[in-house]
């Protein structure tokens, strides 16, 4: 039996990528070949509950990297209905809006993370400041 702070057993391990690949807790407890019981009883060690939120991170950026990568296709996609004089009017509006939209929230953000940067450079030089001159609410 593993205690605080060790490595999962083997079995542990398929536990873990079998909650992420099936269903339910009965499904994932009778893939690794556990009882749900016991399985249940692992979910509550802090080491498995941690190993279980770590592959869930990396399930969820493999997926992110996905998506990334089908951007470019997407926006070929919208760019070509939209361009297509034989597809029906309202899938090439659609298509436009959704560029449109897209564009706008791309601007948006890139204006929020360029505010953010300066006020965390503000807040910097604010605190930098503050230590150098000693000034401590005097």
């Amino acid at each position: 039996m593993s205690g605080h702070g060790q490595k999962l057993s083997r079995k542990q391990e398929l536990a873990v990528a079998s909650l992420l690949t099936q269903p339910t807790i009965v499904a994932a407890a009778e893939k690794t070949g556990v009882s749900e019981a016991t399985l249940n009883r692992w979910m509550k060690r802090e080491e498995f509950k941690e190993a279980f939120r770590e592959a869930r991170r990396d399930a969820v950026s493999q997926a992110v990297a996905r998506l990334h990568q089908a951007c470019a296709a997407a926006v070929a996609t919208l760019v070509g209905v939209m361009a297509d004089d034989s597809a029906p009017t309202g899938c090439r509006v659609s298509a436009a809006k959704t560029i449109l939209e897209m564009a706008m929230r791309a601007v948006e953000v890139e204006e929020l993370e360029c505010r953010l940067v300066e006020l965390e450079d503000v807040v910097r030089y604010t605190r930098s400041d503050f230590h150098r001159n000693g000034d401590h609410g005097r």
